[in-house]
């Protein structure tokens, strides 16, 4: 078995793309109106609209802009460097500027355009 992707269900597609995007310098493939991929060497975050969930079973399936359970993570070189280059762009959206945790690792936290957390680190054996 491989893990594949996480897929974020959104209202909104494109601002999620733009979001996504601008964080991780990556461009996000949109193979159509309804679905996006954003591919890195160890992951695949995937970007469905509320449309794709017909074809699941129904839109009772998912509720977009609605999580409150799951973190999406992102190793980086240097979550300070990455803190400076984004905090204009994530202004109010950002829930903890970097920070040491009891493990180690330095994390920033913060939310995407859905209300998604996200968190970008830098583990405690790597940059600071």
């Amino acid at each position: 078995m491989k893990f594949a992707s996480i897929r974020i269900i959104t209202a909104d597609i494109k601002p999620l793309i733009a979001f996504y995007e601008k964080i991780t310098g990556l461009p996000v493939v949109q193979y159509t109106d309804d679905f996006a991929e954003l591919r890195t060497p160890s992951f695949v975050l995937a970007i469905g609209s509320t449309r794709t969930l017909q074809l699941f079973g129904g839109a009772h399936l998912a509720a977009p802009a609605s999580n409150r359970s799951v973190i999406l993570e992102f190793q980086v070189d240097d979550v300070d460097a990455e803190y400076d280059n984004l905090k204009e762009y994530l202004n109010d959206d950002i829930v903890q500027t970097p920070t040491t945790m009891p493990w180690g690792n330095r994390s920033m936290l913060f939310r995407d355009t859905d209300g998604n957390l996200v968190n970008f680190f830098t583990p405690a054996n790597i940059g600071g």
